[in-house]
């Protein structure tokens, strides 16, 4: 597609300094920049592409503007990260969606797909399920009996969504991700381990995104609950009974064991693993590979395994790194008080 620099500034409410009337024929990171393309400012590390970038266009965030001319047109707007973000958006809207059932696909007879809805081949829905209007369902996926999938979902090649789980509106499921499947539910017997039947679900409220590869387990009685909001990254373990609040994100290889109850607006690093039958207050940042053992107070700020307080972890570890050095000079001095007592 081709843009001229007035017809991105309308999007996104910019003001033009330079030729309004150039060309933009694709999009490029600032990094690597080249003719003809659109890219984007928003921090001051980057304020030095403005003038020696190849690109035609550059959306830059008002602050870091300090010149009246440029040598590329500039759109200027209050952040232009976000801006660059109505962008992206646009642009995907603009390629559509698919619609239709594609050959292959099996439903069964009591299965109800709302309209505008497409489904790709080899996806399997089985009985009584319900997909909403506008849902997009890529081959290769299974959905399991009685599962409701809201409006305007995508569930992208080789989801699997047991049965009895729900789906709000405007979620997205990435590949290979299963939600549904059976607690880690065993109870020790003389003979072995013996399975707990899990009967519960998994409950994906509204605006939900999980990524790719991650396993959501059903409640063994009850639901595993995903707050409206949340975002999840790939590679991601989440268990039984947990209960995830509104708003969260939660990085890559973090796991999450069984009962935990996590508030809002909470952010969770990378390789975070947190206990099962704990609480989590709202707002709280635990940094990646942390190890969290214990409730949590609204507004902490975790590191460590098992974490504390960020603040008081960076200060002793910075006593950690020079552990070796503190002891031999604890010995020495010991060793200086015994031959002084020895004498």
């Amino acid at each position: 597609m081709e843009f001229t620099a007035s017809q991105i500034a309308a999007f996104i409410n910019g003001k033009i300094i330079g030729d309004e009337n150039t060309i933009i024929r694709g999009v490029s990171p600032i990094e690597s920049g080249e003719q003809n393309h659109l890219s984007f400012i928003a921090q001051e590390r980057f304020a030095h592409y403005i003038d020696n970038t190849k690109c035609a266009v550059l959306i830059v965030s008002e602050k870091l503007l300090t010149k009246d001319s440029y040598p590329v047109t500039i759109i200027a707007v209050e952040d232009a990260y976000l801006s660059f973000q109505v962008l992206m958006n646009l642009y995907n809207d603009m390629q559509g969606r698919k619609t239709g059932i594609e050959q292959g696909a099996v439903f069964h007879e009591t299965s109800v797909v709302g309209e505008n809805v497409y489904v790709g081949a080899f996806t399997c829905v089985s009985e009584k399920v319900k997909i909403g209007d506008g849902s997009q369902i890529y081959p290769h996926v299974y959905i399991g009996k009685n599962v409701k999938i809201g409006k305007n979902c995508i569930l992208y090649s080789g989801v699997r969504v047991y049965d009895y789980c729900v789906i709000g509106d405007n979620c997205v499921v990435h590949s290979n991700t299963v939600v549904g499947s059976d607690g880690f539910g065993f109870q020790p017997t003389k003979d072995g381990y013996q399975k707990i039947p899990q009967l519960g679900n998994v409950v994906l409220e509204d605006n939900v995104e999980i990524g790719s590869n991650c396993s959501i387990d059903r409640g063994t009685i009850g639901s595993t609950v995903i707050g409206k909001g949340t975002k999840i990254d790939n590679l991601i373990q989440i268990a039984h009974n947990v209960k995830i609040g509104e708003n969260n994100v939660i990085a890559a290889q973090a796991g999450i064991a069984g009962s935990t109850v996590i508030g809002d607006w909470n952010q969770i690093g990378g390789q975070v693993g947190i206990v099962g039958h704990i609480n989590i207050g709202n707002q709280v940042k635990i940094q990646a590979q942390s190890g969290v053992n214990s409730n949590t107070k609204d507004g902490e700020i975790l590191y460590g395994s098992p974490a504390i307080n960020a603040g008081e972890y960076r200060r002793n570890y910075v006593h950690f790194r020079n552990l070796t050095e503190i002891v031999k000079r604890i010995n020495n001095l010991e060793n200086n008080s015994k031959e002084k007592t020895n004498e």
